[in-house]
């Protein structure tokens, strides 16, 4: 089979070839530079510019993997959750190639593809389902916290997510203070690597809280009220780096122990991790680190599948596509506040 892919859930126009669980190309195009000046995504924005740079994705991931549009077998597109104008750009495009081919298609839920990309390996990268085990899965990323338990292929159930700004909101959001630009969370793991993460005592919310949610708007609120009344500190490079590392710190604590204890507690073997967030370095060291000591087995998706991507997409539709009756009618519609619990999860 070979499948084409489109992804344009928030700010990266992306489309992906996949054939027999290999990604033989995923291009993106990003829309940071566009973005930076307004410090976030600004949805109208962002849907002009996939409009724009589709089709010249489109055409170059089908360059590179040497496939011509009469060639392929399906047509996958992300459906939800995202922003509803740049959902819509990548949906319906597909859903027209997908009729005009006359050949079967399948809207992808953005999170659930994210669940599976730590079952991705090499270079092609290929999908590893062979070795899938269930595990316990943290999703982490710009505007979503998840921890999801995948008792197998196709079957899961969300044991928590964020209950207001996610882990890489807040690192956005505490840029923005510290006078940082978007996206912020690279920054602040730059000048993180050589500050003091106990300089500054953040409060680490929800730690102790015996549920699987996650709650950053209370981390992101002490450090505006800390800055308020220190403003000298945002002059003071030594203090702006030890900021950053606390302020990491705080967040990366929260997300690798509350991942561990739901893991420990459910029973699995292994754990997961995908999303933008998890390109953090201190991140991965501390649940790599984390697993370590627990016996757990460790996967964590290769950093160009964590971000925004139409070849995670492609994947898991090319494993859906593989059931019965899979195939959706075109007159569906995207989903912009799609729900992972809504999902039917009886198995690929």
């Amino acid at each position: 089979m070979n499948l084409l892919a489109f992804e344009t859930s928030c700010d990266e126009t992306s489309v992906a070839v996949v054939s027999q669980g290999c990604i033989r190309s995923n291009v993106i195009s990003s829309q940071v530079d566009l973005h930076r000046e307004y410090g976030g995504v600004v949805p109208e924005l962002a849907a002009r510019e996939h409009l724009r740079n589709l089709l010249p994705v489109a055409g170059e991931a089908l360059r590179l993997a040497g496939i011509a549009p009469g060639d392929l077998d399906a047509i996958a597109a992300t459906r939800g959750p995202g922003l509803p104008s740049a959902l819509m750009v990548g949906f319906k495009a597909a859903q027209a190639m997908s009729f005009t081919l006359e050949v079967p298609f399948v809207g992808v839920h953005h999170h659930e593809a994210h669940l599976y990309s730590p079952w991705i390996v090499g270079d092609p990268p290929r999908a590893d389902f062979g070795a899938f085990e269930p595990n316990l899965s943290l999703i982490v990323s710009g505007g979503h916290t998840l921890l999801v338990h995948l008792l197998a292929e196709g079957r899961h159930r969300v044991l928590g997510s964020t209950l207001d700004d996610a882990a890489g909101e807040c690192f956005d959001k505490v840029g923005k203070l510290l006078g940082l630009p978007y996206p912020a969370g690279p920054e602040i793991e730059r000048l993180a690597e050589s500050g003091d993460r106990r300089a500054y005592d953040f409060p680490r919310p929800m730690l102790q809280e015996a549920n699987d949610d996650f709650s950053f708007s209370g981390l992101k609120t002490s450090v505006r009220y800390f800055l308020r009344d220190r403003p000298e500190l945002l002059d003071d490079a030594k203090a702006r780096r030890n900021l950053c590392a606390s302020v990491q710190a705080a967040i990366v604590e929260v997300l690798a122990v509350k991942t561990l204890k739901a893991a420990s507690r459910i029973g699995v073997r292994c754990v997961t991790a995908s999303g933008g967030v998890t390109c953090n370095r201190t991140l991965r060291q501390a649940l790599e680190q984390g697993c370590r000591r627990s016996g757990l087995r460790w996967r964590v998706a290769p950093a160009g599948l964590c971000t925004d991507n139409a070849g995670m997409i492609g994947i898991l539709a090319e494993r859906k596509l593989q059931k019965p009756a899979a195939s959706e009618a075109l007159v569906e519609e995207v989903l912009p506040s799609w729900e992972m619990d809504s999902l039917q999860t009886n198995g690929f």
